[in-house]
C-alpha cells in the first residue's frame, strides 16, 4: 500500500510541471573524467553532433543562449583539466569557438559559441561500460531560435530525466542485474584515518575495485563514486546513486579511534533516532532533486517533502536493515573478525536516501595493529570481498521474493 501511495503521489507531481535546476552541493571533485579519445564533434546530413566520452555518468543540462549564439552544458560534474576543448573542432564550421572547465563548487560547464542559430534536436547520456553525453543541433532560422531551450523549461535535464520516466525507479524484483553503487570514503584531498603508514583512502579505494571486480562477475552492475585518489563531496556520492538507478548502495572505510580500542568490521545503517533529523536536513536543502528518484519536489513545501520521503523510508529502512544483518552473517560466516556490536546505527550523511537501501562498512581500524595487519593482508581481502560479495547475493535473492509478493 505504501508504494502504491508513493507511486501515485510521484505521478502528481510529474504531472506538476517539470522543473530540473539544481542547486550544487558544496565542494570541488573531479568526479568523471573526460575521455577525449571517445570524444568529438562532427558535422553533416543537416546536423552538428557532439560526443563527450566520461568515466562514469554525471547528472547535466543542456541549453541554448543568444548574444551570442552558444550552447552551454552543466556537468554535476566533469574534470576537463589537461585537455584541450579546441582540438576537438576539427573543420566544424557551426562552433566557432569551445571551452569548458570549473565554474562553480561541485559543477563544471562546457560553452560551444555557434555560427549561427540553432535548435537542440537532442540531448542522450548513454551509461554502461562507456558513458558517453550525446547533443545534436540542427541551424534554424533567427526567428525559430529559442533562448534557453534545454534548461529548466525542457525534458532535456541531466540523470534521471523525469519528464521520460513514466514511474519512478522500480524495486529490484531479480528480472534484471542488480545494480550496486561502491563508494571508496575519503580521496584526494581528504586522505581520511592516517595509521601506521596507511591511508584510509587508499585502503578503501584498493578494495573497492577488488570487491567490483567480484560483484561483476558475479553478475551485478557496479558504478564506483570514485576510481582514483580524487575528492567527491558526500552529497555527490549520493547523487551517483540516483543517477546510477542504484539497487544497493555500499559505502567503504577503514577508520580510526583516537581513544579507546576498537578492532573487527562494522556495518552501520541509518539509526531509526537518526532518521526524522536526516528528512529535516533533507527538507532543508534546496536542490530537492536528489531526495526521491524520479519525483521533482522544487517548489513544493516542506509538508508535502516530509510525507514523501517518509513514505519512502518505511519501505526502504528495514531494507537496509537486513542488507547490514546478512552482510554480517556472512563476514562472520567466513571467520572474519568483527567488532563486538558488528551491526550499528549512525547519521552518516551516506546513508540519508530514503529510497536506495544503503549501508556503510567499516572494514577494520587503521587504529588497531591487528586490523592494520589484516587489512594489509591479500588473503584477508579477498576473503571479506567473497564474504561481502556472498551476503550482496543472498540479500538480493530475498529481496527480490519479498518485491515480487508484494506485487501480488
Amino acid at each position: 500500500m505504501i508504494r502504491h501511495i508513493l507511486i501515485l503521489l510521484a505521478a502528481v507531481f510529474a504531472l506538476a510541471g517539470p522543473s530540473f535546476a539544481q542547486t550544487p552541493a558544496p565542494g570541488l571533485s573531479a568526479l568523471a573524467q573526460l575521455d577525449p579519445a571517445r570524444s568529438s564533434i562532427h558535422q553533416g546530413g543537416g546536423q552538428t553532433d557532439i560526443a563527450l566520452g566520461i568515466s562514469q555518468p554525471v547528472p547535466y543540462r543542456a541549453y541554448l543562449l543568444a548574444d551570442p549564439y552558444r550552447l552551454v552544458v552543466d556537468f554535476r560534474e566533469v574534470n576537463f583539466t589537461g585537455h584541450d576543448p579546441r582540438a576537438l573542432l576539427g573543420k566544424v564550421s557551426t562552433i566557432t569557438d569551445l571551452r569548458w572547465g570549473a565554474f562553480r563548487p561541485g559543477w563544471s560547464r562546457m560553452v560551444a559559441e555557434l555560427s549561427r542559430p540553432m535548435v537542440l534536436v537532442s540531448a542522450e547520456e548513454r551509461s554502461g561500460d562507456t558513458p558517453q553525453i550525446r547533443l545534436s543541433l540542427r541551424a534554424v532560422p533567427a526567428a525559430d531560435f529559442k533562448a534557453k531551450q534545454g534548461a529548466a523549461d525542457s525534458a532535456l535535464w541531466g540523470l534521471p530525466q523525469p519528464a521520460e520516466v513514466a514511474t519512478p525507479h522500480r524495486r529490484q524484483d531479480g528480472s534484471r542485474p542488480l545494480k550496486i553503487v561502491l563508494d571508496p570514503g575519503h580521496g584526494g584531498l581528504d586522505p581520511g584515518a592516517q595509521d601506521g603508514g596507511l591511508r584510509e583512502a587508499d585502503i578503501v579505494l584498493g578494495f573497492a575495485r577488488q570487491l567490483r571486480d567480484k560483484l561483476r562477475r558475479a553478475g551485478m552492475t557496479v558504478v564506483m563514486t570514485r576510481d582514483q585518489d580524487v575528492f567527491v563531496p558526500l552529497e555527490t556520492r549520493v547523487t551517483v546513486a540516483r543517477a546510477t538507478g542504484a539497487d544497493l548502495f555500499i559505502s567503504l572505510h577503514a577508520d580510526s579511534i583516537a581513544e579507546g580500542v576498537a578492532t573487527g568490521a562494522t556495518i552501520y545503517r541509518l539509526a531509526d533516532h537518526a532518521e526524522d533529523e536526516a528528512t529535516r536536513k533533507l527538507v532543508a536543502r534546496h536542490d530537492r532533486d536528489d531526495i526521491l528518484a524520479g519525483v521533482d519536489l522544487e517548489g513544493q513545501g516542506d509538508q508535502v517533502a516530509h510525507i514523501l520521503v517518509d513514505l519512502a523510508r518505511r519501505e526502504t529502512q528495514p531494507r537496509s536493515v537486513r542488507v547490514a544483518q546478512v552482510l554480517a552473517g556472512a563476514i562472520k560466516t567466513e571467520g572474519l573478525k568483527m567488532h563486538k556490536h558488528p551491526v550499528q546505527g549512525a547519521n552518516f550523511s551516506v546513508l540519508k536516501s530514503p529510497d536506495i537501501p544503503s549501508v556503510l562498512i567499516e572494514l577494520g581500524f587503521l587504529s588497531s595493529a591487528a586490523d592494520r595487519k589484516r587489512l594489509r593482508d591479500p588473503d584477508w581481502r579477498a576473503r571479506m570481498v567473497d564474504a561481502i560479495t556472498r551476503g550482496v547475493l543472498a540479500w538480493a535473492q530475498s529481496d527480490a521474493a519479498e518485491a515480487k509478493l508484494l506485487r501480488q
